[in-house]
């Protein structure tokens, strides 16, 4: 899935037309067995992927080999997760990523800090860099992304094949249409950092849609049919998904939960509107409830909040009074969206972790009578701070999983004598 041109999320996961010619049929094959790959996360079998996609075993082994000749693959002995558990039979090979594969760079931007990762094909992520927005623009905060993306990019050479870019901000094709910081109105993130990546597409989406899409590939939402993802920072986002992926809207700006006056607030909002959740919820609404000033990277601010409430009663109240507007105006979004699970990122995992009860407590009082016997479970996050990061891979591999997306791929087969 990527941005279209009206900013909607467009499934470029869908077969690019009919195979017609023995060479399509080839690409087709391919781009289906190394999709399948990447969405097992390296922990299938070559026997398993055969009878997954219905091939023939003697097509699934040629497939296989023709990855690993281009170096898109290699088969070990056993997955890298030696924990997963294996059918008996006869051992196979588990096709994983190839040490010299394709990398997927990935960019988790806020308004007061930036997070550059790589990911191979399995989805297995590492951080290479993260900075704090020093007291100038956030314009040079773009560009100072732009370099550590050009750093990258001579470290990885030809295997980058796309950077994606997860921003806050609701985004119309790549251009952010309100983020939270008002500089960056209106900015287009590809043609900023265009130039600092020589292959590949650059992709963006918005940092909360980007995470709860993360949950449904590789988190705690995989499998589940319908599913609502919450992502707390400075403020509130998030999407509902259906069958794994997410319902946008129709300019692709829908989840934007934070603006919604689930807590009965009147203050005015950045925003233009009035009563915004995060105003309550957020590490603003966090901040303010401590008595902390507002300055730095909030996130890390509001973290330091939560660890201090064990000891420190003023922390320990804004925990309370924040878990508890979180919990009702989850409650809420249950009752409108009807879920079956509901996953937690960001602040909302810290403030749940930190005192589920106040969470639970306010949330069960904010479902409606006939949810209550068994309501949604609330699932925080198993990824982490790599939420966001990596559900903005997603979007390249989204890209580069497909006939012409292997096409691009500059490593060609070796040739033999």
């Amino acid at each position: 899935m990527a941005d279209g041109a009206d900013g909607t999320i467009v499934d470029v996961r869908r077969d690019e037309g009919a195979a017609t010619t023995s060479a399509e049929l080839r690409a087709h094959n391919l781009a289906r067995l190394l999709r399948a790959i990447h969405d097992g996360g390296g922990q299938l079998t070559r026997a398993e992927l055969t009878r997954q996609l219905s091939l023939a075993r003697g097509t699934a082994t040629v497939l296989v080999r023709d990855l690993a000749g281009r170096q898109l693959i290699e088969e070990l002995t056993s997955p890298v997760d030696a924990t997963a558990q294996r059918a008996r039979g006869r051992p196979t090979g588990v096709p994983s990523a190839h040490a010299r594969g394709p990398v997927a760079l990935a960019v988790d931007l806020r308004d007061d800090s930036f997070t550059v990762a790589a990911f191979e094909l399995t989805g297995r992520g590492t951080v290479l860099d993260r900075r704090e927005r020093e007291a100038g623009s956030g314009t040079g905060m773009l560009h100072e992304v732009a370099r550590q993306l050009r750093s990258c990019n001579r470290q990885f050479g030809a295997r980058v094949v796309g950077v994606g870019v997860a921003v806050p901000s609701p985004v119309r094709g790549s251009i952010m249409v309100q983020p939270t910081l008002t500089e960056w109105q209106g900015v287009d993130v590809t043609a900023v950092l265009g130039a600092a990546v020589t292959a590949g597409p650059i992709l963006a989406g918005n940092d909360a849609t980007l995470a709860g899409l993360a949950e449904a590939r590789r988190g705690v939402l995989r499998g589940i049919p319908v599913a609502l993802h919450l992502h707390v920072a400075t403020g509130i986002g998030g999407v509902l998904l259906s069958g794994g992926r997410p319902v946008s809207g129709v300019h692709g700006s829908a989840g934007e939960f934070g603006h919604m006056p689930l807590t009965g607030s009147d203050e005015p909002c950045r925003c233009g509107s009035v009563g915004c959740w995060e105003l309550d919820a957020g590490a603003r609404g966090l901040l303010r409830a401590a008595g902390t000033p507002d300055g730095g990277d909030r996130m890390l601010q509001a973290e330091q909040v939560i660890a201090a409430a064990g000891t420190d009663p003023a922390c320990r109240r804004a925990l309370v009074q924040v878990a508890g507007a979180l919990g009702r105006g989850i409650g809420a979004l249950v009752n409108a969206q009807d879920p079956a699970a509901v996953s937690l990122s960001g602040l909302a995992a810290s403030l749940y972790l930190a005192d589920a009860a106040a969470v639970a407590g306010s949330y069960h009082s904010a479902l409606m009578r006939f949810r209550r016997a068994d309501p949604p479970a609330l699932l925080p996050s198993s990824l982490g701070d790599l939420g966001a990061l990596t559900g903005a891979s997603e979007l390249v591999f989204d890209s580069f999983l497909t006939p012409r997306g292997l096409a691009s791929w500059p490593v060609s087969e070796p040739k033999t004598a």
